[in-house]
Order: structure tokens, then sequence, then C-alpha cells
């Protein structure tokens, strides 16, 4: 059955289930259907005048723009997933098809794209593999899947949180993932590295400081608890903060106030705090080191994460979530890894943790931007050793045959001086002679 001619093609496109937009040439959005609004939670007429980046803020509009392609190559691009990030931080998997708009004429004029919402396939696949996810933390990892469990009642209680573990090993993201699943996730999330901030700095970083605190304060600042205000503080590092200042940050676990620096007014502290650190805070606390009362005030969840060597299920797993990555952030096209380099990943023991298979990956993509990364690709660190030469002909394999070579090479470098080779060799003008009239033997 033939369609009305009546219908008007906006109308067509309004009915789709499938978010639709068109862009410009200067890739300023100048159709925007309801579908398209309801997954990338914007209203459609806010959507339009507006740069598509300024809309989706995808994995893509960093300089690898497919519709910006499309235009640019005349060509079409199907079903190629991508994340976009909504107006309130929320990451949405969506599949995009793309290609050039044109005009009556057939001069292109702009570009269509569509995509849809498969968050929930994406979802149920990993699921299927045994994969975790959780905002950006993924796993096969029994442990960490435990965690995983445990961090959205953790989030919504609102307790004080302390992260444990190497260097690397994500406690940053497991700080930002509390943050965004608890009620403050519309708040503030501010990270403070303690161990960063000079320890005569550090007060004032942390509480501000109101004028004439100190020679050079000619005015009032804030600090990190008042810009945190609402939010999350994520004070890192923890186990490098003074004594002088545990004892003040205890008051605000305690009280829920403070004092900026050189004021006598406290402040009410509207904040959660996450902590984390790679040292041993129990046995700080049993030294002295660390005050026992506020380890056991930043303890009320601890959640102690374990080094990448202890889980080694998780190597192929984020080695393919940071391919993927880099390839979206980068425009290169790496396809994976061969068994090659992947096993000598899997043997490595990590120091730096996640951290370090990331820098490792990243590495590995500007050495082979396309195709599949090998050993020759890797750190130097990481890739075999040159196997050694094996013995050729010109080897000498005697005594007298390295003699009779060390002399010749001797007279060579002194342009046939016997006595400035003696010299260089240590013998006597009698030996030299003999070592050359034996000759190198058989």
């Amino acid at each position: 059955m033939a369609l009305p001619r009546d219908i008007p093609c906006e109308a067509i496109m309004e009915s789709l289930a499938d978010g639709v937009f068109t862009v410009d040439t200067e890739f300023t959005i100048t159709f925007f259907n309801r579908a398209a609004g309801a997954i990338a939670g914007i209203a459609p007429a806010e959507a339009l005048g507006r740069k598509c980046w300024e809309v989706f803020h995808s994995s893509l509009c960093d300089g690898a723009c497919a519709l910006g392609a499309c235009i640019r190559d005349d060509a079409t691009l199907s079903e190629k997933t991508i994340f976009i990030v909504r107006p309130d931080g929320c990451k949405v998997t969506v599949s995009i098809s793309a290609a050039p708009l044109r005009d009556a004429t057939g001069r292109i004029v702009g570009g269509v794209e569509t995509f849809r919402d498969i968050s929930d396939l994406d979802r149920l696949r990993k699921e299927l593999q045994g994969v975790r996810t959780l905002e950006d933390i993924v796993t096969r990892n029994r442990e960490m899947a435990r965690y995983l469990d445990l961090l959205p009642p953790i989030a919504q209680s609102g307790a004080t949180v302390l992260l444990l573990g190497e260097s690397g090993t994500g406690k940053e993201l497991f700080a930002r993932a509390l943050h965004n699943l608890s009620p403050r996730a519309a708040g503030p999330f501010v990270a403070v590295n303690c161990g960063a901030i000079p320890a005569e700095l550090l007060e004032s970083e942390l509480f501000g400081h109101v004028r004439g605190a100190f020679t050079d304060a000619k005015a009032d600042r804030k600090g990190r608890f008042a810009l945190a205000a609402g939010g999350t503080l994520f004070l890192d590092e923890i186990g490098e903060l003074p004594l002088a200042l545990q004892v003040k940050l205890l008051r605000v676990l305690q009280e829920r106030v403070y004092e900026p620096l050189g004021s006598d007014a406290s402040v009410a502290a509207d904040v959660r705090i996450v902590a984390a650190t790679n040292r041993d805070l129990e046995a700080l606390a049993r030294t002295g080191e660390f005050r026992r009362d506020l380890f056991y005030r930043l303890g009320v969840a601890r959640l102690a994460l374990p080094p990448l060597r202890q889980r080694p299920e998780d190597i192929p797993l984020l080695v393919t979530t940071f391919i993927e990555r880099v390839n979206l952030l980068r425009g290169t096209s790496v396809s994976g890894l061969t068994e090659a380099a992947l096993r000598r990943l899997l043997r490595h023991d990590y120091p730096g943790n996640v951290r370090e298979l990331q820098n490792i990956l990243e590495y590995a993509s500007i050495l082979c931007p396309s195709g599949r990364i090998g050993p020759e690709h890797l750190p130097d660190y990481l890739r075999p050793a040159p196997a050694p030469a094996s013995p050729d002909a010109d080897t000498p394999r005697t005594m007298r045959a390295a003699k009779y070579a060390a002399a010749q090479a001797a007279l060579a470098r002194h342009g046939g001086k016997t006595m400035a080779a003696c010299r260089e060799l240590g013998v006597t003008k009698d030996t030299l002679r003999r070592i050359m009239e034996l000759g190198p033997g058989e």
C-alpha cells in the first residue's frame, strides 16, 4: 500500500522509535525527533540550533566524528557502537548509522544520523559472558563482583568510606561510582590528593582561609570542603595527611563543622567523605603515625581492592575495554592483540596495576594504530629478550686464534706500527712477532 503523499517527512521521522537528527555542514542541529530527545535526555526544542557535540558529548566527539567523516567522504556508516553522555552524566550505549544529507540537486548540505539505545542489550551480552559492570568498572573477578554488589547500598547509606589498595587499582573509579549512585549525585565530586599538596598549604586547601590569615592571604578563599558542599569530597592518599590536620578532619567527621584558616566562625560541612590510600593505615595507627580514632571513623565501610596480579581473569576483559576506548578517542582501528602479545601481558605482574595496563595499551596503539598489537609494539620492558647470537665462522674458537685476531686488530688500528701495537696489547716485540708467525691455527 502506498503512503499518502500529504504526510510530511518530519511526521514520518517523528513516528520512529529510533532517534533521528540532522545537521548542516557546520554541524548545527536542524532536526531532532522525539525519540532522539528521549534517548539523549534533552527536549528536541533545546537541541535545535546547537552544535551536535554540545548535545551528545559522545565518545567520538573528540576528533573521530562519524557524521563528519560521512559528510567529508560522501560515505555511509552502519551500526557503529559508541556511547553518549546525557545531561545528568549518565552514559548510554547506542548504535549509530549515518549518511550525507542532500538537497534536491544532489548537493551535500549536511548529514543525517539515526541511533538507538542498546544499553540493555550490551549489559545482557556482558552478563552472558560472565562480565559484571557498574558505572565505569568492569570485572570477571569474584571478589570485585562482590564489591560491585555492595556499592549501591553503601552509596545510598551516606556512610564514610575508606578505599584500600595499591596505586592504580581503581580507587578513584570506585569513589566516583559511590558518588554517582548516592543521593548526592547531583552535587559536585571534588578530589584532593593529600600527598601532592605541601603540608603547610594543605589546611588552607581543604578548609579555605579568610583575608589576612597569613602573609599572602589578600582575600577570602573557599577550600575543597566548601567547593564540595552538597556532594562528595574524595580524599586520596589520606595516609599522607599530617597529624595536626588529622585532628581537624576527625572533628569534621564527628561534629560536621570546620573553621577556615584564620577564622573563628564555624562552617557546616555538608559533604560525604570518601578516603583512599595505598598504605597500611592499621599499621600506621599502631605506630602512632595515623590516629586510630580517625582510622575507625573513616572506615565505617571499608573496601580493599585486589591488585591486578590477583585477578588475571580481568586482563583480557580490560584489554578489550581499553582498546575500544583508545579507538574511540584517537580514531585508531586496533582490532586486538596477537596471542603472543596477550601471553606476555598475562605473564606480567603489573606493579602499576590497572593504570599500568592502560598505559601499555595506549603506548602500543601509537606504534600499531591499526590491526593487531604484537609483542614488538609493547614497551621495551615487556618485549622478549633478543636471543644470543650464534657463533659464526669468523669468531675465534681457540686461545691461539683469539691472540692472533687481537694482534691483527691492534696492528690495523696503529697503521702497522709494531711498538704501538705492543704497548696496547701489553706484550714484547718478540711475543707479538711470534703470535703473528704462528698464525690462527686450524
